[in-house]
């Protein structure tokens, strides 16, 4: 929810995208959806703000505010579950589930138990989480697809994928998702369609960081 601490290096989500691609192919190993955490962190002060100006929300807006803070901090067990004092995300989202904040701790719960390799459970969540906004609704599902492709999942995750890419509707994060499916499609064996998704980030979003070694990816496919 907070911005970074002072003397953390800034997140290079390029980079980091680069690194979940290979994991994605040569080694299947947990991949993070390292966009959609910083969105959900980003929209963390406006959705608290919006809250608690809510007389209904107060109480649940003001019980994310410390978990919000843990899941910045990259102390997703805490965030998930709460310490002594403060409630987790899990607690949160079952004693708040009919507020808009509880069904925000449903995002944020899958997006720590992602962060944890605890894809099924992080899936449960995930699910459980309804929304259309362009902030927090393409990291959920784009937490989502990663969650499925962990899982064996390469229909669903492709498909969340794409939705993902298709709500956040914007030149930064959408191209990101589309490649990550692209990428999912060649790994099931599918290059022609993921040839079409390389090719709409190439005509659609050709200003953007993803666009910049697309070539690579049409050339291997076609």
């Amino acid at each position: 929810m907070s911005n970074n601490k002072q003397g953390e290096a800034p997140i290079n989500t390029e980079e980091m995208l680069s690194k979940s691609e290979a994991l994605i192919i040569k080694y299947k190993n947990p991949i993070i959806a390292v966009i959609a955490a910083i969105v959900i962190i980003m929209a963390g002060t406006m959705l608290y703000n919006t809250y608690v100006a809510e007389p209904a929300e107060k109480e649940a807006a003001e019980a994310m505010f410390m978990a919000e803070n843990m899941f910045a901090a990259q102390r997703f067990e805490e965030a998930l579950n709460g310490d002594e004092i403060n409630l987790g995300f899990k607690q949160i989202a079952d004693d708040y589930s009919g507020t808009k904040a509880g069904n925000l701790a449903n995002a944020y719960a899958g997006m720590s138990l992602a962060q944890i390799a605890k894809y099924d459970e992080a899936i449960d969540y995930l699910k459980k989480f309804d929304g259309n906004d362009q902030m927090v609704a393409p990291a959920a599902y784009g937490t989502l697809g990663n969650c499925y492709a962990q899982t064996g999942d390469a229909e669903a995750a492709i498909k969340y994928f794409k939705k993902a890419a298709e709500i956040a509707d914007n030149n930064t994060i959408s191209p990101y998702y589309l490649l990550q499916a692209g990428i999912v499609y060649e790994q099931i064996g599918k290059p022609a369609k993921a040839l079409k998704l390389y090719e709409q980030i190439q005509k659609e979003y050709a200003n953007s960081p993803a666009a910049g070694n697309i070539e690579k990816y049409i050339g291997r496919v076609k």
